[in-house]
């Protein structure tokens, strides 16, 4: 048996990081939160992890800043941004920095599962039949 793929969570809110946690284990991942996106990148999940959901409004650097700071550490890192915003240039900005995908707020959990299978494959790893 395989072991789970790690999708790290960065978000400022604690209560919607621990809700993307928890759904993202009930899909079979293997899930971490961090508050921060500085947290993140200082923590031993950077080397580990198969995928990055990031909120992109955060205080610090932005999920837009992590973006672009992981594209110099870890390329092929599929990110995930999210965002409830509307603003014009921010979502320009953001599909700038070539995310994997960029999700609007309220998305479904569906929607999620499908974007993390299309970046990294199922929860086990195993190919799909």
């Amino acid at each position: 048996m395989s072991v789970p793929l790690l999708v790290s969570v960065i978000d400022d809110d604690p209560s919607l990081s621990a809700a993307l946690v928890g759904l993202l284990r009930s899909f079979g991942y293997r899930a971490t939160a961090h508050g921060s996106a500085e947290d993140f990148l200082a923590s031993a999940d950077l080397g580990g992890t198969d995928c990055v959901v990031t909120d992109i409004q955060m205080p610090g650097l932005s999920g837009i800043d992590l973006r672009l700071a992981l594209a110099g550490r870890r390329p092929d890192l599929p990110v995930i941004l999210l965002t409830a915003r509307t603003e014009r240039p921010l979502l320009e900005r953001a599909m700038a920095s070539r995310p994997f995908r960029l999700l609007r707020k309220p998305f479904d959990a569906d929607e999620l599962a499908g974007c993390l299978v299309e970046a990294i494959g199922p929860a086990d790893g195993q190919a799909a039949p």
